[in-house]
């Protein structure tokens, strides 16, 4: 196998993590081999533990919103851009909730705080599009609006929830 073809291999495995995660934060190892099609020896040989896979899953979501920014802004207005990336962010930090105490591992508190300054620099970003449409004021900090944003997340995953997170 080339390592073109054991990357495609591994952001496969990371993808159907990722959706099995969103579908029950309790799905075997086991059976995500099954459903990326691969044998559990190529799993775990790319992520050796539950742990591994959890916060790989993590960091590649993180990865992927942060570079998401440059192609939303091209697509959307600022504002709209603003809006989808930060209800894609609540999307994967509700399942990180979901996961538990996978999450609170030292392993996984580092992987969570070196996300953090990618996140904010993505959203300092956004912020600035805003503020130069006119859609957000002047003088608003990521950091902020990140902690201001909590409530986005916690909302349940219901009809109930999705319409509080419309506001």
């Amino acid at each position: 196998m080339t390592r073109a073809d054991a990357l495609k291999n591994r952001e496969h495995i990371l993808q159907i993590a990722h959706d099995a995660f969103v579908e029950s934060g309790a799905t075997s190892l086991n059976e995500i081999a099954k459903r990326a099609g691969v044998g559990a020896g190529t799993l775990y040989r790319h992520f050796p533990t539950r742990e591994a896979l959890i916060l790989a899953v993590y960091r590649h979501d993180i990865e992927r919103l942060v570079t998401s920014v440059p192609e939303l802004l091209a697509r959307h207005t600022a504002v709209q851009a603003f809006r989808q990336w930060f209800a894609t962010l609540a999307g994967y930090i509700r399942v990180k909730h979901g996961l538990g105490d996978a999450l609170h591992s030292p392993a996984a508190q580092e992987a969570i705080q070196g996300t953090y300054a990618p996140v904010i620099a993505a959203l300092d970003e956004l912020i600035r599009a805003c503020v130069a449409e006119g859609s957000m004021r002047e003088g608003l900090r990521a950091a902020d609006i990140l902690l201001l944003m909590g409530f986005y997340w916690r909302a349940p995953a219901d009809a109930e929830g999705a319409s509080r997170r419309r506001g």
